[in-house]
């Protein structure tokens, strides 16, 4: 194996229905929309359209029992969106489920790596 492989990592992903799914991509945004205090804010840091991260908030508050993103619409005062309890709550189980799964697959993902071939650098 060359000195520039790149370590494994799991990219989790929970599929509770067909179009009910959490994984990375909706954790970091909602990670991002916790720290910028706006959908918008966080879909371009993740250069995602605004109307994509709208979709995908409306996705995850129409999944579980209570929204996880509250939001309020801007105007003179501006709006802004917040995590909710729940959205706290829900990506705080979704980091803990990814980090314990990584944990548990670590010897796993040691063998498999230790397999692999050297992959020319144009792949």
């Amino acid at each position: 194996m060359t000195e520039t492989a790149k370590i494994p990592a799991l990219r989790i992903r929970i599929v509770f229905g067909e179009a009910e799914m959490i994984g990375p991509g909706k954790a970091e945004l909602l990670e991002r929309i916790d720290r910028c205090g706006s959908i918008a804010a966080a879909g371009r840091e993740m250069k995602m359209s605004y109307k994509r991260a709208w979709q995908l908030i409306g996705t995850l508050n129409a999944m579980f029992g209570a929204p996880l993103v509250d939001s309020t619409r801007g105007g003179p005062g501006g709006g802004g969106a917040v995590l909710t309890d729940t959205g706290r709550r829900v990506l705080r189980l979704y980091r803990d489920f990814e980090q314990a799964a990584a944990t548990a697959g670590a010897p796993h993902l040691d063998q498999l790596q230790s397999m692999l071939g050297d992959i020319p650098e144009e792949k």
